[in-house]
């Protein structure tokens, strides 16, 4: 089943834990790749980073939550909401995915 997690930063987070938290956080999205077919920032008009979106292909929601508990980022203070929603992918490589009839 597919999710889509959004991630949106605590405005009051120390600027620098993205960066010093990186190098783990991109080697834990390798070692889940199964799980998390995509994974990026969310930009701001100004190219600011205030937030993130994964999509991932689990079974349930908790496993969902059970990648997003696991994520180097999760214990350093700088997620401060997390959205899970599952998600239905109806077009792809120009096709449609779904009979709309």
């Amino acid at each position: 089943m597919l999710y889509t997690i959004r991630f949106l930063d605590n405005a009051g987070a120390d600027p620098e834990i993205r960066m010093r938290h990186m190098r783990q956080h991109l080697a834990f999205l390798s070692a889940n790749k199964d799980a998390i077919r995509a994974a990026g920032p969310l930009k701001e008009d100004d190219g600011t980073v205030k937030s993130g979106l994964w999509l991932v292909d689990v079974e349930t929601v908790e496993q969902a939550w059970d990648l997003v508990k696991a994520d180097p980022f999760w214990p350093t203070g700088l997620r401060d909401k997390v959205e899970i929603r599952q998600w239905t992918q109806v077009f792809a490589g120009g096709q449609c995915l779904i009979d709309p009839e």
